[in-house]
């Protein structure tokens, strides 16, 4: 078990936290078992202009936690059945957020933790019990992963086709190679980082 990330961590600006969340940890106690996975891919969702967030809408129920302080889990259900996890990021009233997209399976998995829906069925995370919860406390948390992390691609997010050129933002973050990061191909990206940072 690596030390638990502290509050500082993610009041960041949230696509600086999406790329450090790359390697960590994210864990659920849940009862007795601990549930573990290794975060390979993640997708920031940065302020109420992000027309990608759903926080352009502000402060509903289900977005609410958004505007809160950092370092807290919002949990939401996607087609009234898939749960997905999210950890806000910067300062109290800024509403932002990253979406753990996948996982590498650790601990007490009990599903594939490849894509959002399938990384909260696996590590027992839903909208219910959790949306709200703080991650310095002892149910979800985060904790500092072992080892080098390897090399991090960015791509556009994903299914957001909505948000117009919002779309286009290169905040997803993909731990390069690695098997259980969801299946939207990267090569048309690798390699054009410096062109994708001038259009930021």
């Amino acid at each position: 078990m690596g030390a638990r990330l502290p509050r500082a961590f993610f009041d960041r600006d949230t696509r600086v936290v999406a790329r450090d969340l790359i390697g960590k940890v994210l864990v659920h106690r849940d009862g007795p078992t601990r549930r573990a996975a290794r975060i390979v891919e993640t997708e920031a969702y940065h302020g109420p202009s992000d027309r990608a967030s759903h926080a352009r809408f502000g402060p509903t129920p289900r977005a609410a936690v958004m505007f809160g302080p950092p370092g807290h889990a919002y949990v939401y259900r996607v087609y009234g059945l898939h749960h997905c996890v999210n950890v806000v990021t910067g300062p109290p009233g800024f509403p932002a957020a990253v979406l753990i997209r996948a996982g590498e399976p650790m601990e007490g998995c009990l599903h594939s933790t490849r894509g959002p829906g399938n990384l909260c069925r696996a590590l027992g995370i839903d909208t219910g019990r959790h949306s709200g919860l703080d991650l310095e406390g002892g149910v979800i948390w985060i904790e500092e992963g072992e080892g080098p992390v390897g090399r991090v691609v960015r791509t556009p997010r994903v299914g957001v086709g909505y948000a117009g050129t919002w779309a286009l933002r290169p905040w997803r973050f993909v731990l390069a190679g690695n098997a259980w990061a969801s299946a939207r191909k990267i090569s048309l990206h690798q390699g054009r980082e410096r062109a994708i940072k001038s259009r930021e």
